[in-house]
């Protein structure tokens, strides 16, 4: 059965690139606009890795990050993230650390503008550690 991935980025063009790279090899691609909406599609489809991006309306890639720490969210606290962002990660690292005291707890980091060979590889990697 193929992995299943969820996509919370608010970039439509984003969102479509990740879609034809994702299902062009094969994986069930899902995807989310915003933070919240993130959070209740995670529910929803149990996504075997999720894709986020940092810096998005209503809740952000860091509150996801943050809510998914949360005791009542355990179910999928196991759940790899990689996050897709232009914050260069020391300086979203760092945010992260002052806002909540804690490291941000992410399987990798890609920076923007993807390279989709890139984001394939580190796809596979983070799913082959899952198995």
């Amino acid at each position: 059965m193929a992995a299943k991935i969820l996509i919370v980025d608010d970039d439509p063009d984003i969102v479509d690139a990740l879609y034809v790279l994702l299902e062009g090899e094969g994986y069930d691609v899902v995807s989310a606009g915003d933070g919240e909406e993130g959070l209740k599609r995670i529910k929803e489809e149990n996504p075997d890795l999720i894709i986020l991006d940092l810096l998005m309306p209503k809740l952000d890639g860091y509150g996801v990050c943050k809510t998914l720490q949360d005791p009542r969210w355990s179910k999928w606290k196991d759940v790899p993230i990689l996050v897709l962002t232009s914050v260069r990660e020391e300086a979203s690292q760092r945010r992260y650390e002052l806002e909540t005291g804690m490291r941000m707890d992410v399987d990798d980091y890609v920076e923007k503008p993807i390279d989709p060979d890139v984001v394939m590889e580190r796809v596979r990697k983070i799913l082959a550690r899952k198995e």
